[in-house]
């Protein structure tokens, strides 16, 4: 007779491999029961460790407790209180809701439960050792409950092996601590490992909380965030620039109330940066997410730390516009300190990288700062980029100064009246690029402040606490780029027609290239045509475009194109932006009148990220009075 393979496990080996799903160190343990407390309505919770939760876990809170018969029966599996039907899985809103924690935890460890309500005589204790019976008992306690997890893994050798030192262990139980000592401010929670204290927090304000958990000078580099739509709302507080960090750390995300990681709205939050962090380098942001539950679901990881979004795409656009225009309301100006040995970086501001942005998954458009001049598509609600009268430019229409629309307090800050710097003429002549195609308003000449050119290379004004200096190049280059990618986002192009059509012989492989990205150049504004073999006839450019020199500008857009999309093939259209704007902008030795100056600072400070080029290279510093007064001895 063919022996049987096929057995039913018995509960209690059933029950060890589960816990392997749901527990996998003292810091889940830690999590479970914690999360539990706050399901329970707790205001105090202790949480005491010893060797980083290897030798003993044990969590007491004060919230409502349980009768005997609900305290034995959470220990079986899928025993819960939070749902009762399928339907009640689509508007979860209590942390726990699976059943699976404490019988997962008793069957891998010798658990102890004290717990009494309010209306009781006596608690009631539970204690279970590897997932055997319960016994069962009373005693006095206050109201509240107490949780005691002994020997994690005792009875499984093989899980208890892979187990890190005390040290890496409770590194990973203060992580969990302190995320939910983040996400609650209004709760009490006090911290104790191997005896001694590590946190003791009162309840508090969010920013009293966060500089109680991470400290005073943390808070400094904070910028508030706080946006409300039909379905989702936002709160809470994104880093400055300069407070940058080496690790993904310091990143939180709370979907109402719990703690999640999803890659998208961390990609959401840290595109926004662009290049305004170091290479390796991250953001800190703790923000909190609040949406109608039915719209999310949580239960997609056994440790519910996975959350699927109905409209994942809503919610990265509205972390990523707000990012960016919290962002856009700070100074990034990198300010420069002139010590003994010539100018350095000073320490305030924006550092810079030549780390590539990356956009949205599938996006061929972008996300713009500044809320004011946003237009929404009534169809889709998406956010466009602005589109001026004369087709599209990036962010904003040009303004009365750098920056950003009037009034903003980034244009104050840096002139402390608007019309220091605004665009003059109907239009500018004689530079490479056509710098301001769509004019720009006159000045009020009782306001306007002088500016020149500097080895027509940069461009230096007065600006109102000291002095503003522009790299012209990689200035253009920054319009064009922006003015590139709205194109691509809007399909509105826009062609100057060449008078005598210029004919382009090509490498095959170049051909090839060209011949494949053709749709994407005609979004640009070029109109190329193939004719014969490995030849095109360019018959119209962009009108930023310097016409003479349109078959070099195509030749060496593609050989730049080759060099981007060998470190990034997937943003096809964003290299190409890249490739357009470094090939099309003003050299440097360009010489520039007054107004191109003053024009190409305009739609400098009207772009999204006015601060650096998209290769990451700076193209505004600062020299403050101060500095300057200093160095000549000045005192007042």
């Amino acid at each position: 007779m063919t022996p049987r393979r096929i057995e039913v496990l018995p509960d209690h080996i059933a029950n060890k491999i589960a816990a392997g799903e749901v527990i996998g160190r003292p810091a889940s343990v830690v999590k479970e029961l914690i999360e539990n407390s706050l399901d329970a309505g707790a205001s105090n919770v202790l949480v005491v460790v010893r060797e980083g939760g290897r030798a003993s876990i044990q969590v007491t809170d004060d919230g409502s407790g349980m009768e005997e018969h609900d305290a034995v029966t959470s220990f079986l599996r899928h025993a819960t209180s939070k749902i009762s039907s399928y339907e009640d899985l689509e508007s979860i809103t209590s942390f726990g809701f699976r059943g699976e924690a404490l019988a997962s935890i008793a069957a891998v460890a010798r658990v102890a439960l004290k717990t009494r309500r309010a209306e009781d005589e006596a608690a009631t204790v539970v204690k279970i050792e590897g997932g055997d019976v319960p016994a069962v008992s009373h005693e006095g306690r206050e109201p509240g409950t107490t949780l005691t997890v002994q020997n994690l893994f005792y009875n499984v050798p093989a899980r208890r092996k892979f187990l890190k030192s005390a040290v890496t262990e409770f590194r990973h139980v203060y992580d969990e601590v302190q995320r939910i000592a983040l996400s609650k401010p209004d709760i009490a929670l006090h911290f104790i490992s191997d005896n001694e204290t590590v946190f003791n927090l009162k309840p508090a304000p969010l920013l009293q909380r966060l500089a109680d958990v991470l400290g005073e000078r943390k808070c400094e580099g904070l910028i508030p965030v706080e946006e409300k739509t039909g379905a989702v709302s936002v709160r809470g507080f994104i880093g400055k620039p300069a407070f940058g960090m080496r690790s993904r750390q310091g990143q939180y995300i709370f979907l109402n109330g719990r703690f999640i990681v999803n890659r998208t709205i961390n990609h959401a939050v840290y595109s926004a940066y662009e290049h305004l962090l170091d290479k390796g380098t991250f953001p800190f942001f703790l923000l909190f997410l609040d949406l109608d539950p039915r719209a999310v679901d949580v239960n997609v990881h056994p440790s519910k730390l996975e959350a699927k979004f109905d409209d994942e795409q809503s919610v990265y656009r509205l972390l990523s516009s707000l990012t960016r225009r919290a962002l856009g309301s700070i100074d990034a100006v990198p300010a420069l300190t002139i010590q003994e040995g010539g100018i350095e970086p000073g320490t305030v501001g924006a550092r810079f990288t030549t780390r590539q942005h990356s956009w949205p998954a599938g996006g061929t458009g972008t996300l713009w700062s500044f809320p004011e001049r946003q237009q929404i598509d009534e169809r889709t609600g998406e956010i466009l980029p602005f589109i001026s009268a004369s087709g599209p430019v990036s962010g904003l229409a040009s303004g009365p100064f750098p920056g950003v629309a009037e009034g903003s307090p980034l244009a104050a800050r840096l002139l402390g009246t608007p019309g220091h710097l605004e665009g003059v003429g109907e239009g500018s002549t004689g530079v490479p690029g056509s710098v301001l195609p769509h004019g720009g308003a006159r000045p009020d000449p009782g306001a306007s402040t002088l500016i020149w050119q500097l080895h027509n290379k940069y461009i230096l004004s007065q600006i109102k606490n000291g002095l503003l200096i522009v790299d012209q190049h990689v200035a253009h280059e920054r319009v064009l780029y922006e003015r590139a990618l709205a194109r691509f986002a809007t399909s509105m192009r826009s062609t100057q027609q060449l008078l005598f059509p210029y004919t382009l012989e090509l490498p095959a492989a170049d051909f090839a290239l060209l011949t494949e990205l053709l749709p994407d150049f005609d979004m640009l504004g070029f109109d190329i045509k193939p004719f014969g073999r490995h030849t095109v006839v360019i018959e119209g450019v962009p009108p930023d475009a310097h016409t003479g020199s349109e078959g070099k500008i195509v030749e060496e857009m593609l050989a730049l194109y080759n060099e981007y999309r060998q470190n990034d093939p997937t943003h096809v259209r964003e290299n190409l932006a890249k490739s357009y704007s470094c090939k099309s902008a003003i050299k440097a030795g360009d010489s520039l009148n007054e107004p191109e100056m003053r024009s190409l600072i305009d739609q400098l400070f009207a772009t999204s990220m006015p601060y650096v080029c998209p290769h990451g290279r700076p193209i505004v510093l600062r020299i403050s009075i101060e500095e300057l007064d200093r160095r000549f001895g000045r005192t007042s």
